[in-house]
């Protein structure tokens, strides 16, 4: 068994626990998603089936798009409304202030992650050092924020939906977080969502609840789809049995050679998806890197 499957994951359940219900479906050891998702979210879960999880290192750098309702007045030791109270205050703010703080989170900046996230830190989770109570010097990280804008008017139990699209690594906790220190309420996220990310929305997706045992090969898509991102370069035999074996494939015996360095490319022969390569224009070829389909005796 082998491809890409695409969960609507609900919330209360971990993208673990998620990974486990379709490891017992499929009866598949080897099972693993593209970017996690914290309990209280939902939403967009691609998850990698057999041996399409050699692909997820290739997919970690996904922009992804979420809606979310943060509510003002409120902060929580996790960032979100599931956490502890640490601090209220009094808010008076307008509609108008709030779309002023999403317009300073506008762009490349930096965040500094959760305390209560799966970010190591001298070999421990940070969420472990959390539980136990104890803190831990968190560096900020580079994140981008291409979109973010409110979708609702504030109500009277201080909260506002909004939308947004952001880079890799942007936790929308945080988010949250900054929105409310920008305006000096505090803020915690109460709801939030996965709407996109790969290039699949909510409506490509099945309900984790619906899939049994029955009919969950009838939802696993062919493992090229978690990369159609990629250009795609058809081989001959022979340079399909080369690959598959690990070796190279020159520029100028390939119908095209336009490749960007360090550029991905989807490999495909006789109509089959055989992996993934990488463009090294020092040398003029396209190196192997990950083999999900052999082509003969592989290595």
């Amino acid at each position: 068994m082998c491809g890409l499957l695409l969960i609507n994951k609900p919330s209360g359940i971990t993208s673990f626990g998620a990974v486990n219900k379709i490891r017992r479906l499929t009866g598949e050891k080897h099972i693993g998603h593209t970017g996690t998702l914290d309990p209280m979210a939902s939403g967009v879960l691609p998850v990698l089936v057999g041996s399409a999880t050699k692909l997820s290192d290739f997919l970690i750098c996904s922009d992804k798009s979420y809606v979310a309702t943060v509510r003002l007045g409120t902060l929580t030791d996790t960032l979100d409304i599931t956490g502890k109270v640490v601090k209220t205050r009094p808010v008076n703010v307008t509609n108008e202030q709030i779309d002023r703080a999403l317009l300073n989170l506008l762009g490349e900046t930096e965040q500094i992650p959760p305390m209560f996230s799966a970010i190591k830190k001298d070999g421990k989770r940070l969420y472990s050092i959390a539980r136990k109570g104890g803190t831990a010097e968190i560096p900020a990280r580079k994140i981008t924020v291409y979109s973010i804008k409110r979708t609702s008017d504030i109500d009277e139990n201080f909260e506002f939906s909004l939308s947004c699209n952001v880079s890799k690594g942007t936790y929308i906790r945080a988010l949250a977080r900054d929105i409310g220190e920008y305006l000096g309420t505090g803020g915690v996220l109460t709801s939030l969502q996965r709407t996109k990310t790969l290039g699949f929305s909510l409506s490509d997706c099945v309900p984790l609840d619906i899939l049994t045992e029955q009919n969950i090969n009838d939802y696993i898509l062919p493992a090229s789809r978690a990369v159609d991102g990629f250009r795609e370069v058809y081989l001959t035999s022979r340079q399909a049995f080369r690959f598959s074996n690990g070796g190279g494939l020159s520029f100028d015996r390939l119908p095209v050679s336009d490749f960007k360095e360090g550029e991905f490319v989807r490999v495909n022969y006789n109509g089959t998806f055989l992996g993934v390569a990488v463009a090294d224009n020092n040398i003029g070829e396209l190196k192997y890197k990950c083999l999900i389909n052999p082509v003969g005796k592989g290595k």
